[in-house]
């Protein structure tokens, strides 16, 4: 194992110190490209960051981002990340837990108020379900959006296109529709197939042999 450079030996102090005030809590902790990554077990989040936020030791106080990973190959597919900042201290820890489509998560409205339209926005993109949300609603894409669009499996096309009907005079959802001209591709080159489309290209064209 690399020993820890002088930079670097704070953050993997804070690795520890975390890990041993939370052992029933925390899965992993380590310190992967100068950034502390802590997993916990998802029932314990609401107890972690308020551990992370009061505990002098650490005063992670600011949740700067909540997001959502998707993993379509793993069991429980889902990541949901939460990225925080010590100011006092001038460290970030990012705290990692899993989900599946079926599993809700415990919201951190309690602990971080911004979290309320984070949580909106990973329920709105990826589907998952945070227990004690107040107003768990979409908040990126309209409210009869049909499937979560961050996940991997979610059409590039979507399900609707949307369109302004002059006759209805209001906008409408309408099933995707693609020509077959749209989904037959070659798979040439932008340089195979080239014709001669710009006037002076002929005099690429060797000429004739006389008697040819």
């Amino acid at each position: 194992m690399t020993e820890p450079s002088a930079l670097s030996k704070p953050l993997y102090d804070t690795a520890d110190a975390i890990r041993a005030a939370l052992p029933n809590a925390v899965l992993a902790a380590q310190v992967v490209r100068d950034e502390i990554i802590v997993t916990v077990r998802r029932e314990t989040i609401v107890e972690v960051l308020i551990a992370l936020r009061d505990d002098p030791r650490f005063s992670f106080s600011q949740l700067s981002d909540l997001c959502g990973v998707d993993y379509p190959e793993r069991a429980e597919r889902f990541e949901v990340v939460y990225n925080l900042l010590s100011m006092p201290r001038n460290q970030r820890v990012r705290v990692k837990i899993t989900a599946s489509e079926d599993t809700p998560v415990p919201s951190v409205i309690a602990v971080h108020s911004c979290a309320n339209w984070l949580e909106r926005e990973v329920w709105d993109l990826y589907g998952i379900f945070f227990t004690d949300h107040p107003d768990l609603r979409r908040i990126l894409t309209d409210y009869g959006f049909e499937g979560h669009p961050l996940r991997k499996d979610f059409p590039l096309t979507g399900y609707v296109e949307v369109r302004y009907d002059e006759d209805q005079k209001r906008v409408i959802y309408e099933p995707v529709k693609l020509t077959q001209d749209f989904r037959t591709f070659d798979f040439l080159s932008p340089w195979e197939g080239m014709r001669h489309i710009l006037p002076g290209d002929e005099k690429a064209v060797p000429a004739a042999k006389p008697g040819a």
